[in-house]
């Protein structure tokens, strides 16, 4: 029975609201907007007499014909010398020494649109990907309250354990959406972006903010867009917002990338002075301020040269991190390893890298949800047709020929092997070969391997093909265990003594795998509630335990809202590894995607978490 509303409150991230159910708005509107009282027709009685029509005196032959000029409007205090300027209006040399930018903004001269009236957007559906191209109904947060979508979006700031939650969450929030009601587009689409650049989504989030008109731009947004900007190293696609909105941000990055701006719309000397200005004034650590000079450069005119060197500097940040890879500056290997998985997965992504030091940080993003299997595969074979490239990038990318290409199975079953022990992602390297685990002809004589050929193809989704070996996984394995899970579809429940061999064959650290299977079945409605019960006081498991977070999620699906669904469960997956996770918010991720439509994503995360956990 779906609910009226959906009652909620302050979840571990203080996620306090009540979700509205999908019933007709209330008018915004004052009393009397909506049906306005008719004006009353007038009368004869109150119509005005008529205006004479003025008289005109005949002009007097034989005076000169000297036309009257009246001074234009606004104008007549400038006549009469009555100007009274504000007492810190910059005197004459002040003004001499301004950019044109401070010219127009002191006597405001900036445009308030950089777009005509008939090419501005609606801030309707802002977003990446429309519902026919597998993104979410546009009106599927419109009807709810506005600070349950804040609240999540604002705590949603971390990277998700789960490969499969990333994927579903990035298309939510890639998602052409309307504004829930009460809540400013602008702000709505700042959350989102946040959200996706916390992922390591740079390139999503830039999409996501260039469908906003730069003059609907607003602190919050240009913060999320700058971060977007910079890990994606495209200092200069900010330059339209830069350039309308200036005073929007006042730090020393906003200042430089003002200047590369000023230069690549060709005012190359004023942003050489601003940067050498800065530069002497250092307003930000000398090598920030270098390479913003080296950047404004690249713009033309010959600038003079700029040396970088990193002596000096002790750690990354994203700015110098993100210049340098554009610019083709080597980033020292000192400051480079140990720095974060942030460089990682802006390494993976960036095309400004040489093919080699992509291939090492792509293990990280395919195991992550950010690069797919395909992604990666199309890495490694430009890899394989650059002969430039050399060392273990090369060496991967031979094997993963050979384990598409090699004449007989066990050659081919070798290469998939190196690959998984090679790599420095054991589960990425597991998204590296789905697609060649799926060429793998069913073998009993693989049974050890099988497991992880089916881990490796349900990372792509492959479940059709690793239903294949359900006859060479014995009942109880860990192989078993996937499959269960995985299975498209179930007519019956799961065998206990199955399940109970499954518990005790279980060696994992506090056999979280057997919690996770318990919690993925009972989500999916493959366990009986007696197997349930059993299981849950074997494990020390309680399902039932509620609290808001469980309460809201599980309203979102009573109401048949996917969308809020996958934006809560996306928060409940939030963590660095999965001994974060619980068997109770996986169980209730689970059952929930399950509920309103999501099964494939549910029995995919569910499968994930026991072969992860």
């Amino acid at each position: 029975m779906k609910r009226a509303a959906l009652l909620a409150g302050g979840a571990a991230v203080a996620l306090a609201s009540a979700v509205a159910a999908f019933a007709a708005p209330e008018s915004l509107l004052p009393p009397g907007f909506d049906n306005p009282a008719p004006a009353p027709t007038p009368t004869s009685a109150a119509r005005p007499a008529p205006t004479p029509a003025p008289t005109v005196a005949p002009r007097d032959p034989n005076s000169p014909e000297v036309p009257e000029i009246q001074p234009a409007p606004g104008m007549s205090d400038l006549f009469s010398g009555n100007v009274v300027l504000p007492e810190d209006f910059p005197s004459i040399e002040e003004i001499e020494a301004m950019d044109s930018d401070e010219i127009d903004a002191l006597l405001g001269l900036r445009p308030e649109y950089d777009l005509p009236a008939g090419a501005r957007r609606a801030l309707k559906r802002v977003g990446v990907i429309s519902m026919g191209e597998g993104g979410f109904p546009s009106q599927a947060l419109a009807k709810q309250p506005a600070s349950l979508i804040r609240s999540a979006l604002q705590a949603t700031r971390r990277p998700l354990v789960s490969r499969w939650g990333h994927i579903l969450l990035r298309r939510t929030l890639a998602s052409r959406l309307d504004a829930p009601a009460g809540m400013n587009p602008v702000e709505f689409a700042a959350l989102r972006a946040a959200a996706l650049n916390s992922m390591g989504e740079s390139y999503v989030a830039r999409a996501l903010v260039q469908d906003v008109d730069s003059s609907n731009f607003d602190t919050a947004l240009i913060n999320a867009a700058f971060d977007a900007y910079v890990a994606t190293g495209d200092i200069v696609g900010m330059c339209p917002v830069a350039q309308l909105k200036p005073t929007l941000r006042d730090d020393p990055q906003w200042q430089m990338v003002g200047s590369i701006c000023d230069a690549f719309v060709g005012q190359n000397r004023e942003a050489s002075r601003e940067l050498t200005r800065a530069l002497s004034r250092a307003i930000a650590p000398r090598i920030d301020v270098l390479l913003a000079q080296r950047y404004a450069g690249a713009a033309g005119e010959g600038g003079r040269a700029v040396n970088i060197e990193w002596d000096d500097v002790e750690e990354l940040n994203p700015w110098r991190y993100s210049l340098a890879v554009a610019l083709g500056v080597e980033v020292p290997d000192s400051l480079r390893d140990g720095a974060g998985a942030y460089y990682d997965r802006a390494a993976a992504l960036s095309p400004a890298l040489g093919l080699a030091k992509r291939a090492e940080a792509a293990s990280l993003a395919g195991s992550e949800g950010i690069l797919s299997s395909a992604a990666m595969v199309d890495l490694y074979g430009q890899i394989f047709a650059d002969t430039d490239v050399t060392g273990d990038a090369r060496a991967r990318a031979g094997q993963l020929r050979e384990a598409y290409v090699a004449q007989s199975e066990a050659e081919r079953m070798a290469a998939i092997r190196d690959l998984w022990s090679s790599g420095p992602n054991n589960y990425g390297a597991k998204v590296l070969t789905a697609y060649a685990a799926a060429r793998i002809p069913v073998s009993d004589s693989l049974e050890e391997d099988a497991p992880q050929l089916i881990e490796s193809m349900l990372t792509a989704g492959l479940d059709r093909n690793a239903m294949r070996w359900a006859s060479v996984v014995p009942q109880g394995s860990l192989g078993w265990g996937m499959l269960v899970l995985a299975q498209p579809n179930r007519g019956s429940p799961v065998a206990t003594d199955a399940f109970d061999t499954f518990i005790d064959e279980d060696a994992s650290a506090e056999q979280r795998k057997s919690k996770f299977l318990l919690a993925g079945l009972a989500g999916l409605g493959r366990l009986d509630s007696g197997t349930v019960s059993s299981a849950s006081r074997r494990l020390g498991v309680d399902l039932s335990r509620s609290s808001a977070w469980s309460r809201m999620i599980t309203a979102a699906a009573d109401v048949n809202n996917p969308t809020l669904v996958a934006m809560l469960a996306g928060l409940g997956m939030q963590g660095n590894s999965w001994e974060m996770m619980t068997a109770r918010q996986l169980y209730l991720i689970v059952s929930s995607l399950d509920q309103v439509g999501l099964s494939a994503e549910a029995r995919m995360i569910a499968a994930e978490a026991v072969a992860r956990g």
